[in-house]
């Protein structure tokens, strides 16, 4: 039975709907991974941490795709609470297309500026060739990298969450087969690598194109339109939060680097690298699950339901602390055989991995209230608010650990800097849900 953003959500069906986001979160994670544990066991931890370096700068690029997209979803929804339709395909067809515009522009740009790039994020002159190599051929792919962005919210609005999930699937599949295929046989290294995960972000991105451009039984469909700067920049305005978490996420990985490089060597690093993709997969399910209920709360306000608001705020606060501590546990008693299969053959820096990780996974417990917190308000349409929560989670709060925390325990204070950030976040989220109860009535 087909649920609808207009039910009344129970915790099964509330569940049911989220799960194939969550699954395609976790899913696009792990195929991310697969990237990083092809290069770290085959290519070598210089080369791992070459790609660590110049992610900062790709998901940059690629959170412009979260940004429209979340941002684009929460007004669609909106609308269609409305119950204008008409509106509804114009606006997501705008954005698809101001997406694809977007996207190649910034592949263009990407390309050519990736070596001064990668030395300002501090590559040496033994792994600068790796960031450029690797850096440049993603990097190529921005425009498919935002347009799965964009699909991954856009799906759950058309109320097809499982095709969102199946295309996620197949894009995962083609990029671990290509990582085993460039990198295990044919020897190419990061260009292998960062081949493999191009190639995948086009089956995400640009198949969607072909099925919401023709007949199809979703609530949304391509239709004839032209670029509208006024709901273009509301959308952008409004999803700012997600690209400002993006940005704060990237320089607080660059300033990570830099403090790992100083008190811990290119093995803090590496060490970081293990941490940030295996982080990916645990965060997933939070993200996956803001995706997935971020429309049904678009649609709610559009419609005046506040008494649904209620309902989907209450459930997902009990659900996102429960998961949280569930993840924290399960990070924990699973940081040893994590740390192995990255970098098990090298004894201290599998050591290091073992025990920052041990640290970082405290973490879980409070990051799924603020991310859903965050996009609570971006489905509001209160991008002011969720940008506020996202740049003081990421960029302040976690600067400043990652900044004064070694001071005083050295190594040990990088690794336990992100959950000092996000309690402290926890603080400010809770500040905000009381603050503008009254305006959107959902306490």
């Amino acid at each position: 039975m087909t649920i609808k953003l207009s039910d009344h959500f129970t915790y099964k069906k509330l569940l049911r709907f989220v799960f194939p986001s969550i699954i395609m979160m976790v899913f696009t994670s792990v195929y991310g991974v697969v990237d990083g544990l092809f290069v770290s066991n085959f290519v070598g931890k210089n080369a791992f941490a070459a790609i660590n370096l110049v992610m900062p700068f790709v998901m940059i690029l690629g959170g412009m795709g979260f940004m429209i997209g979340t941002g684009g979803t929460a007004l669609v929804s909106k609308v269609l609470g409305e119950g204008d339709r008409v509106k509804a395909n114009r606006y997501f067809t705008m954005m698809v297309e101001f997406t694809l515009l977007l996207g190649v522009i910034l592949s263009v740009l990407g390309v050519v500026f990736m070596r001064p790039v990668a030395y300002f994020l501090g590559a040496t002159d033994d792994i600068i060739n790796d960031c450029v190599v690797y850096g440049r051929i993603v990097v190529g792919f921005t425009f498919s990298f935002m347009l799965q962005n964009v699909f991954q919210s856009f799906f759950i609005a058309a109320e097809k969450p499982k095709l969102g999930l199946y295309t996620t699937v197949a894009a995962g599949l083609a990029n671990i087969i290509l990582d085993w295929l460039f990198i295990a046989v044919f020897n190419m290294g990061v260009a292998g690598a960062a081949f493999a995960t191009g190639i995948s972000q086009c089956i995400g991105g640009v198949l969607p194109l072909f099925y919401f451009a023709l007949p199809n039984s979703s609530l949304l469909s391509f239709v004839k339109t032209g670029l509208q700067l006024r709901p273009i920049l509301r959308s952008v305005a409004n999803g700012s939060s997600e690209l400002m978490n993006n940005i704060s996420s990237s320089i607080v990985s660059i300033i990570y680097n830099f403090q790992l490089l100083k008190f811990a060597g290119v093995n803090g690093i590496s060490a970081y690298g293990v941490l940030m993709y295996v982080q990916f997969i645990f965060i997933a399910v939070f993200i996956g699950y803001t995706i997935g209920s971020a429309p049904i709360i678009g649609y709610n306000y559009g419609a005046s339901n506040s008494a649904e608001l209620k309902n989907i705020l209450k459930k997902s606060t009990l659900l996102m602390f429960s998961s949280g501590i569930a993840l924290a546990i399960l990070a924990i008693c699973t940081s040893g055989l994590l740390a192995r299969i990255f970098v098990g053959y090298d004894a201290e820096l599998f050591e290091m991995t073992k025990k920052a990780f041990a640290i970082f996974s405290v973490s879980f417990v409070f990051a799924g209230f603020n991310i859903f917190a965050s996009s609570f308000f971006t489905a509001l349409n209160n991008g002011m608010v969720s940008a506020v929560i996202s740049f003081l989670r990421t960029l302040i709060f976690q600067t400043s650990s990652v900044l004064i925390l070694p001071i005083f325990l050295e190594v040990d204070g990088i690794w336990w800097s992100n959950s000092v950030a996000e309690i402290c976040a926890l603080i400010i989220s809770v500040i905000f849900l009381f603050a503008m109860r009254k305006r959107y009535k959902y306490m």
